[in-house]
């Protein structure tokens, strides 16, 4: 699955230089870093729904376009910063054998 997120992202890397009439990730990086930010709270807001969604109808098919739909922005996201999937997943990969409860603790100082 992480060569779906490599595959992914250098697609959105490729698209941000095309011609914003041609490209949807090419029109996000032209309007800037607020108008990503507005998608990326706007897919959150959406997958928060539609999880509440799936725990009462047991149908979790919007839950996971929408999640996916978040998962893509926040990479246009990282990407107009010049940042990479594979960041996140290292960070990730440094918390293993770390409590969550550490970790978070860890934020506060």
């Amino acid at each position: 699955m992480i060569d779906v997120l490599s595959e992914l992202s250098s697609i959105i890397e490729q698209r941000k230089q095309a011609s914003a009439d041609s490209s949807y990730v090419a029109s996000l990086h032209q309007k800037g870093l607020n108008k990503i930010l507005e998608k990326v709270g706007e897919e959150a807001t959406e997958t928060i729904i539609a999880a509440k969604d799936a725990a009462i109808s047991g149908d979790k098919a919007k839950l996971i376009a929408e999640t996916a739909d978040l998962w893509f922005h926040t990479m246009v996201m990282l990407s107009h910063l010049d940042e990479t999937p594979d960041s996140v997943l290292r960070e990730l990969a440094g918390r293993f054998n770390v409590s969550g409860l550490e970790e978070k603790a860890s934020r506060r100082q």
